[in-house]
Order: structure tokens, then C-alpha cells, then sequence
């Protein structure tokens, strides 16, 4: 018996049939505030992003700002492995929990769990505990699998990691036991995160540029003063803060801010939005 992890979000943050979510993210790529077009894999791509940020809003709000990060994957090529980094909004199960066996399932079919590289990591790192509850109901991992379904099919495995606790020396924990255990392999790191909550825009915009230079340096460090100093109400930065670790160690020498928006862009409400930024790290 395969252990099947259901979707929670299906018909809610994203389509809930095949063929109108395949319409949605196509739209995310088409969008005025999306890349523009559709993206083709490059099957031979050179394969030098190690990882990404994205966001995890409904498709019709961060869709078109998380298509930038999946166009650019697209371009360099086909990971194995997808590790996923996502914040624990429900408050279940572990502070740091990963689910080591079975599949994701969404509209687009059956992503499967690479239970051999979670087992690594859950070695390499003695914080990360194996468990489901904390997967259950959260979507911030949840939502980035359709996106790479669209692209790569069922030709990809995946590893979440869900973050209840995000204090910078777990995620440097974590970051470096991820990058320890995928320095062998064909794999990119993918950290799922919203920026600044309902703040008005003028706000929201200055807080988080703040936060995205930091990222931008690829200085895990600095992106927790600056969140702190200025109580920034992202909801990642732990996930955040791991990727940034792993990817030094894997060679990144460039991050770079792919698309900056916020709800207000999509709705024209500007008095209380939600940032979304998408960005790339390479090697």
C-alpha cells in the first residue's frame, strides 16, 4: 500500500481538474506580470540553478510571480531531486518534519517522495524528525508541485521539509545537512515563502526590498536582523535562511531577484497587501 498525501488545496489556492489547473499555470506564464511565455524545458539544460524562492499564495495572486522562478528552472534543464523548504502554518506535528516515504498527489497526477535522500538528510542532521502530521494540512509545499508537474511530469522526486521552528541555527542546520547530502546529486532547493502580511503597499514594498537585498547578498544572518529590526511579517525566513545556507556550500555564486509584487498589483487594493518574490540562485 502506497502512503498517499491528498491535496488540501485542490479548488482552493489552485484548480481543482487537471485540464483547468494546466490552463491556470499556463496563464501564471502568460501573465502581464508573469515571464510573458511559455516556457520550454531545456532537456540538455546546463543545470546551474541550485535553488529558488517562491511564493505560495493562490495561483491568482502569486501565480504569475512564482511562474518567474519556474520559467527560469525550465531554461537550466531537469532536477532529479526537488527538495522543498516550506513553513508549518497549521502548527501539527514536528518542529522540523519530513516525510520519507509515499506520494503527493495533485490534479496533475502522483509526485513520488524520495525516501532515500530524506533518509540522508534526517542522518546528516539529527533535528529534522520523519513524520506527516505536519504535512497534512499545509500548502506552502503543496502548491510549488504543480508547477513542476506542468514541466517535468512524473519525472522528478520530491523531499518536504516542513519549518514549525525557524530560528537561524536550525535552518543553518538544516541547510548545511541538505547541501551535505545533495552535493552528489542532480537536485535544486526550492524555499516556499510569502513576504510581508497585510501591510499597505508603500510599507510591504520598503520592508521587503530590505529583506530581498539581504537574500540578495546571500547573507542568511542579515535577512533575520533585518526582519527583526523591522518586524517583517514574511512567513519563510526560515526556509529561507536554509536555502541561502545550502547554496553557498553547493557553489551558488549569484542570487538574483527574479520578480518583486504584491496582491495590491493584481487586485489594485493597495491599502493592505501581501508581497511575493521569486528568486534564483546559480551557480
Amino acid at each position: 500500500m502506497v502512503k498517499v498525501r491528498r491535496p488540501c488545496q485542490a479548488g482552493a489556492f489552485y484548480e481543482g481538474t487537471a485540464e483547468s489547473l494546466k490552463r491556470q499555470i499556463e496563464n501564471c506564464f502568460l501573465h502581464e506580470l508573469g515571464p510573458g511565455k511559455i516556457p520550454e524545458v531545456a532537456k540538455a539544460g546546463p543545470r546551474k540553478v541550485v535553488g529558488l524562492v517562491c511564493p505560495h499564495a493562490g495561483y491568482m495572486f502569486s501565480g504569475p510571480v512564482a511562474a518567474h522562478a519556474y520559467y527560469q528552472l525550465a531554461l537550466d534543464g531537469k532536477p532529479d531531486v526537488v527538495v522543498v523548504f516550506g513553513p508549518n502554518h497549521s502548527g501539527y506535528g514536528s518542529a522540523l518534519a519530513v516525510m520519507d516515504e509515499g506520494v503527493w498527489r495533485t490534479p496533475l497526477g502522483d509526485v513520488e517522495v524520495d525516501g532515500e535522500t530524506a533518509h540522508q538528510i534526517v542522518r546528516e542532521s539529527r533535528i529534522v524528525d520523519v513524520g506527516d502530521s505536519a504535512h497534512r494540512l499545509e500548502h506552502s509545499i503543496e502548491v510549488q508541485l504543480p508547477f513542476l508537474q506542468y514541466l517535468y511530469g512524473a519525472q522528478f522526486k520530491i523531499v518536504p521539509i516542513c519549518f514549525l521552528m525557524q530560528d537561524l541555527p536550525s535552518a543553518r542546520d538544516v541547510g548545511k545537512a541538505v547541501a551535505k547530502v545533495l552535493a552528489e546529486k542532480n537536485a535544486v532547493i526550492i524555499a516556499s515563502s510569502d513576504m510581508t502580511h497585510y501591510e499597505p503597499q508603500e510599507r510591504a514594498a520598503k520592508n521587503d526590498r530590505l529583506v530581498l537585498e539581504a537574500v540578495e547578498a546571500m547573507d542568511e544572518a542579515k535577512v533575520y536582523s533585518v526582519i527583526e529590526s523591522h518586524r517583517v511579517s514574511a512567513c519563510g525566513y526560515g526556509p529561507i535562511a536554509a536555502l541561502i545556507t545550502a547554496a553557498k556550500i553547493l557553489g551558488a555564486k549569484e542570487a538574483k531577484l527574479l520578480c518583486y509584487k504584491t496582491s495590491g498589483d493584481i487586485i489594485g487594493d493597495y491599502s493592505s497587501v501581501v508581497g511575493y518574490a521569486a528568486v534564483c540562485f546559480t551557480k
